[in-house]
């Protein structure tokens, strides 16, 4: 089963719309497919509980009793995250205390996500030893207790706990609440933080003019959906991103991305084109991540929309790993296509080779290669070497075959970013 929650929902104001069905969690890609599907049945266009359901399929039991409740569909969805991460422990606890304190709200099944860790519950009571460790595990919330359970005695600790009478029969085990209350994480308006999956940024959002008492902030996890970004906004109480303050929480950006943003000094209005980079750059693989990096590097480009250009065309830019300074790339260019003709005389060349590449001009004591259209000329008449100064060596044709596709490769650079261009090859005439 994909799913954790398959709800029926109708709209209770209009019955005649009739039904739709959702599974959830909703992957991203179908989030804004699905608020539409809701709001063409005049549903999801608020943050309130506006769906009734009539029917919840989900190995979690205890969710049947939201059968004929109301709730809102983000709920939902942000309790099947929460659900999904659960092992099979957590699962019978949740089921169990569930049943226990007969929960059938849907604010108080994700407020129990969050505490339902405390209680211990006994399906089998073959092994007390280690009904003992877990149960002291639970006591002590969870914390790292590896040194105490050495010494514990978990065969006592488990007839000290079943003596103890306080357990109470349920469907999914024997469950002892061990004082647990229902806190109220949730206050049933602003989610909690929880990245269900991978993401490359989670962003705090609140209201510039600051939070109203009861408020808690909200959070956005980018790469989102369109529809996700306006309605953490709602519920956090703002209507547009420039009303937003936003705080970078978690990052997983490439080292010279990050460093471009300012990370630190983030706003609302930067929300969308954040949104929209995390986008571009979410399916790339380690090597395009190295060639990102590579191209930010060396395009300095000077805000997030320029980010984004530069990730969406990243193909277009050519990369070389472990190619750091122009004298490397030099170097490299020589290896792969050899010398271009008339440069296998040292004085037309700086220490530095192609990555400074560049012919002295006229009045610094060296020769410089003539205009494209004289050296047709030259070709025309025949010279020995076309278009350079008489008494050259002749080039040999390999050299030239490779000068013609050495300048290839500068004009698709020149094409697709001359300022890369420029910073490797500052003076050369093509």
């Amino acid at each position: 089963m994909s799913h954790v929650i398959k709800a029926v929902l109708h709209n209770p104001s209009h019955p005649e719309y009739g039904q739709i069905t959702i599974p959830f969690p909703i992957p991203l890609d179908e989030y804004d497919q699905t608020i539409e599907m809701l709001q063409a049945i005049e549903l999801g266009f608020s943050i309130n509980r506006d769906s009734m359901v009539d029917e919840v399929e989900s190995p979690y039991k205890p969710l049947a009793l939201l059968k004929n409740t109301m709730v809102n569909v983000d709920q939902l969805d942000y309790l099947a995250k929460r659900l999904a991460g659960f092992c099979a422990e957590e699962s019978s606890q949740f089921q169990a205390m569930a049943h226990h304190l007969n929960l059938c709200d849907i604010k108080d099944f994700i407020n129990l996500t969050f505490c339902c860790q405390k209680a211990t519950v006994i399906i089998d009571f073959s092994d007390l030893e280690k009904i003992g460790h877990s149960h002291y595990i639970h006591l002590c919330g969870g914390s790292d207790v590896t040194e105490d359970l050495e010494y514990l005695d978990g065969e006592e600790t488990a007839y000290l706990l079943i003596g103890s009478g306080s357990g109470v029969i349920t469907p999914f085990g024997v469950v002892y609440d061990n004082g647990m209350t229902l806190e109220q994480v949730y206050n049933g308006r602003q989610f909690p933080s929880y990245p269900y999956d991978s993401r490359l940024m989670v962003l705090e959002v609140t209201p510039k003019r600051g939070l109203l008492e009861g408020k808690n902030p909200e959070y956005l996890y980018l790469p989102a959906a369109e529809n996700q970004i306006e309605r953490t906004l709602v519920r956090v109480g703002v209507t547009s991103p420039h009303e937003a303050q936003v705080r970078l929480v978690f990052d997983e950006l490439p080292e010279e991305l990050a460093e471009a943003l300012d990370l630190e000094q983030l706003a609302g209005n930067d929300l969308l084109g954040l949104n929209r980079l995390c986008r571009t750059i979410e399916p790339m693989n380690d090597a395009e991540m190295v060639k990102l990096n590579a191209a930010i590097l060396m395009a300095k480009a000077p805000d997030i929309v320029s980010l984004c250009r530069l990730a969406e065309n990243l193909e277009q830019s050519d990369s070389t790993p472990g190619v750091q300074t122009p004298e490397k790339h030099g170097r490299h260019m020589t290896r792969e296509f050899g010398q271009p003709e008339g440069l296998h005389q040292p004085h037309l060349l700086l220490p530095e080779g192609y990555g400074h590449l560049r012919f002295q001009r006229p009045g610094t004591g060296g020769p410089r290669p003539p205009h494209e259209s004289q050296r047709r000329r030259s070709v025309s008449r025949g010279s020995q070497t076309p278009g350079w100064p008489e008494g050259s060596p002749p080039a040999h044709p390999k050299q030239r075959g490779n000068h013609h596709a050495l300048r290839r490769r500068l004009r698709q650079w020149d094409a697709n970013g001359a300022a890369l261009r420029r910073e490797a090859f500052p003076s050369v005439l093509i």
